[in-house]
């Protein structure tokens, strides 16, 4: 036996050791950093459907006429969110969509109708979906 074949030997793992750790300390990194802009996009998207959705909302509470550029906003901001979250975010999203969708065609609230449904909780269409939405961002540390 060669005198150098254990310092070999044990070069060779050290070598090997040093290389693996490298790699997954790597791999975790990556999955961390893809899971951090998963989140960051799925906020922005939330955010923006319910902002977009409490402005279309606010128009059917003392309008009849559809904004239809907004509607299909909204429309396109579902359909990105089929790409990437949950179904039953998706669908509380829809849910929030046809309740507006009906406003436009009840009668017009009056600003004591406004109140009187604020209190009794008849307006706060996005409660579900914004639940859905913590819910699915939540499952991104998991």
């Amino acid at each position: 036996m060669n005198p150098l074949e254990p310092a070999l030997a044990g070069s060779t793992i050290g070598g090997l050791t040093t290389l693996a750790v490298t790699w997954i300390a790597q791999r975790t990194q990556l999955r961390a950093s893809l899971a951090t802009r998963d989140q960051t996009t799925r906020e922005k998207l939330y955010r923006q459907f319910i902002e977009e959705a409490s402005k279309l909302l606010g128009d059917a509470l003392v309008s009849n006429t559809v904004e239809i550029p907004m509607l299909i906003g909204v429309y396109a901001l579902i359909n990105r969110m089929r790409v990437t979250s949950s179904i039953e975010t998706v669908e509380k999203a829809e849910i929030v969509l046809r309740a507006i969708i009906d406003l436009y065609y009840s009668p017009n609230k009056t600003v004591a109708d406004v109140r009187a449904d604020i209190k009794d909780h008849k307006l706060d269409l996005l409660r579900d979906f914004s639940t859905a939405a913590r819910d699915d961002l939540l499952m991104l540390h998991y």
